[in-house]
């Protein structure tokens, strides 16, 4: 069963593992900034093969997802009474193997938008409306809502893993959360396809909008009006095309 602790120590449990991975995010979000501050959003993969596309998708989504996860494992590190700190590590590096296993797809559908940049701009357009379109549908469905609900109470969730083996538990806690992660913001990615796979600023706003659908009180409000916000882009980049820099070429800078 999982079991909470009071006082100080309590706090300290809180506290560490959560304090951890933010900082662990901002590191990422420095080398980000550094690394791709002030490019411009160019379509595709930005000529990146899929080894460094993979390893700079990983460092993306430990910028953009670790803050909203801090919470969960927080909690989940209250279940852990020995070797805490390596023990996180392997949840961590669980949930992030979710989400480079991710990576794979998100390459192919780069690499192809990277093809559809190049068609004339009204196939182009249509092809980003596509992506706008999905993402704010999907936003509106109940697997979303599944998903997120889990993200956001997961307690159910820590007694589940205390049935997990010993060997394996926090491995494969880490990968469980992440595919519950993925599961609930996978149709945001698809949002930072269309306005840039490296785009700083976009990837600025969605960690921001994943953030607070996961932590605040009216969570779920901001995803309905993420939803709302996908579905109005799908039919002004008809118009404006800048809007899906990712295909047109915008001039959205990246930072």
């Amino acid at each position: 069963m999982v079991r909470m602790m009071s006082g100080p120590a309590t706090v300290r449990s809180r506290v560490a593992p959560a304090g951890l991975l933010l900082v662990v995010a901002a590191g990422a979000w420095v080398w980000m900034v550094s690394r791709w501050g002030g490019m411009p959003a160019i379509p595709g993969t930005m000529g990146l093969g899929l080894a460094t596309f993979l390893a700079a998708w990983t460092l993306m989504m430990v910028a953009m997802m670790l803050p909203a996860t801090a919470p969960v494992a927080a909690l989940y590190a209250r279940t852990i009474n020995v070797h805490r700190t390596s023990r996180m590590a392997v949840f961590t590096v669980g949930y992030l193997l979710v989400w480079a296993a991710a990576g794979l797809p998100a390459y192919a559908l780069a690499a192809g938008l990277g093809r559809a940049a190049r068609l004339p701009p009204a196939a182009a357009a249509a092809v980003a409306a596509a992506l706008f379109a999905v993402s704010g549908i999907y936003q509106l469905t109940p697997l979303k809502d599944r998903c997120l609900a889990r993200c956001r109470s997961p307690v159910g969730l820590m007694l589940r893993y205390a049935s997990y083996p010993r060997a394996s538990r926090d491995l494969r806690a880490g990968a469980h959360h992440g595919a519950y992660c993925l599961g609930c913001c996978w149709s945001l990615m698809l949002l930072l396809a269309a306005f840039g796979v490296m785009n700083l600023w976009a990837m600025l706003v969605l960690a921001a909008v994943i953030t607070a659908e996961k932590l605040a009180p009216l969570g779920r409000l901001v995803g309905r009006a993420v939803a709302i916000a996908s579905i109005v882009l799908a039919v002004a980049v008809f118009w404006v095309p800048a809007l899906a820099p990712g295909l047109t070429g915008g001039q959205m800078t990246g930072m």
